[in-house]
């Protein structure tokens, strides 16, 4: 068989319903870009989609939690997922008895954990938050609305053996071989309100070494990070603290967001757009490592988004297509895993859901709506595991293994920002001639249930047949097919996202 060569570009429209357009019939600016298709390349790890978080532990046990999960593994095929909690009450773990005894209970832990190993995806392991009769001030509770508690315990022995029988529990049911593929991370954003401890750095430094050295008592193999700090901090004094201590340390983990500020993250007064913080975070993290005596530890991103708040016009828009886009490309090379906030709107940290579209982090709207970050992320996933040298700062050249090339193409303009559409003419190099071009677009008709939510009045409570009728909305459409040259020239609207294959 001959092999098959063909090109995806991820393309959004706003301006066009059907195929792509050529130049001639746009106004727009031609932006020209040579993409030489045996241009050296180096490994590109999916490292964007293979992990996400969700609402906490509890949650997972909803129908609607699992089904969203079932449609996002679907889709971007996602190993792992994290989420707040799997410690609290409500999961009803841990208690005492009267005599102040400990008293453990594993029946919802397994409950949860089952559910996701039966939809092929495996935990990563928050452990958080402190059991009430565990905890140094049970008073201590988080602005959340489900309140977890988030002081150190009043016993650091009972939390190592709490944690210990925790971690024996799961290598019992599940298997070492099981287990040691999962991560085990200590804790939620210590730097933040997440922990009470005081002084905060050195007591959350005190619940790492004493967790890390619980979990690698039950076995060796199991791995074990932090400090899973908010804005990219702590990082090198984390390192430095459990090198000299000889503290277990398998992966650091941080997070950041697209509308954290310069001045938290990085102590400086510049402005960061939304589209060049979280990289330019990941590459801090990545430098410090590099420079740290422990050069080599594995860099996990276990939360990011465009947004820590409720935006509709970022969460829920078209805008995260182009968004995730130029996050990979940006990113590529200074991390190895990043675990998206979130796959579902599941979700309670707020409060119960009042209305599908408010701004949630998840690429599920509530009753299983799709969203476009869904559908792009979907788009996203057909990229390959290679990448292909390109300078273009709005390109992504790729290759799978069956030797398919995969490019990605957008025009991001931020909320607020003023922008236009463009024409991309990219001129296709180093492979034999190209004849036809099948193209998947996502655009404010094409996989935009929000368009369809404001025709019918954004109701607070759709109807049932709303909401068939928005999930009908979400579905990318049928491709197109195109002829092609030796030039492929694309008009893309503000925000646009496609993929296109070239055969």
């Amino acid at each position: 068989m001959r092999a098959r060569f063909a090109v995806v570009f991820a393309i959004t429209f706003f301006m066009f319903t059907g195929g792509l357009e050529m130049s001639a019939q746009s106004s727009t600016a031609e932006q020209q870009v040579t993409v030489d298709l045996a241009a050296p390349a180096h490994p590109l790890p999916h490292f964007w989609d293979e992990m996400f978080g969700s609402g906490r532990a509890i949650l997972s046990l909803r129908s609607s939690y699992r089904h969203d999960l079932r449609a996002v593994k679907q889709a971007t095929d996602m190993r792992y997922v994290r989420f707040h909690g799997i410690l609290m009450d409500e999961v009803g773990v841990y208690s005492e008895d009267a005599k102040g005894n400990p008293v453990y209970n594993f029946s919802y832990v397994d409950q949860i954990y089952d559910g996701l190993l039966k939809n092929g995806v495996k935990p990563f392991v928050e452990l958080s938050f402190m059991p009430k009769d565990l905890s140094s001030d049970p008073a201590a509770l988080h602005a959340f609305w489900y309140k977890p508690n988030v002081a150190p315990p009043k016993d650091w022995n009972k939390w190592a053996d709490f944690i210990k029988a925790f971690t024996q529990h799961l290598v019992d049911r599940y298997g070492i071989d099981e287990v040691s593929t999962w991560y085990f991370e200590v804790w939620n954003e210590p730097n933040l309100d997440f922990w009470v401890g005081n002084p905060k750095q050195e007591t959350y430094f005190k619940l790492y070494d004493v967790t890390a050295k619980a979990i690698k008592s039950v076995s060796p193999r199991l791995r074990v990070g932090g400090p899973a700090t908010a804005q990219a901090a702590w990082v090198s004094t984390f390192i430095r603290h459990c090198e000299e201590n000889h503290i277990p340390l398998d992966f650091v983990s941080s997070h950041v967001y697209g509308n954290d500020s310069a001045e938290n993250v990085f102590h400086t007064n510049e402005v960061i757009p939304r589209d060049k913080m979280v990289c330019r975070a990941v590459g801090k993290v990545h430098d410090e490592i590099l420079a740290s005596s422990m050069p080599h530890l594995p860099l996990i991103w276990s939360e990011f988004n465009a947004s820590y708040m409720n935006e509709p016009n970022v969460t829920d828009s078209i805008y995260m297509g182009p968004w995730m886009a130029d996050t990979i490309r940006q990113c590529d090379g200074k991390v190895n895993m990043m675990s998206y906030w979130t796959f579902s709107d599941v979700f309670e940290e707020q409060g119960v859901i009042k209305q599908p579209f408010y701004g949630g982090f998840g690429l599920m709207a509530e009753d299983g709506i799709p969203k476009a970050s869904f559908n792009a992320f979907a788009l996203l996933h057909k990229l390959g595991d290679e990448r292909i040298e390109n300078k273009a700062d709005d390109v992504l050249v790729t290759k799978r293994k069956d030797g398919t090339v995969v490019l990605a193409v957008w025009n991001l303009v931020n909320p607020g920002d003023t922008g236009a559409a463009k024409t991309v003419a990219l001129k296709l190099e180093g492979k034999p001639a190209l004849h036809e071009a099948t193209i998947y677009r996502v655009d404010d008709s094409h996989g935009d249930p929000m368009s369809a939510y404001k025709r019918m009045g954004s109701p607070r409570y759709p109807t049932q047949k709303q909401i068939e009728e928005l999930i009908e909305a979400a579905k990318l459409p049928a491709p197109k097919r195109e002829a092609v040259s030796g030039t492929l020239r694309i008009t893309l609207p503000v925000n646009g996202l496609a993929v296109v294959e070239l055969h």
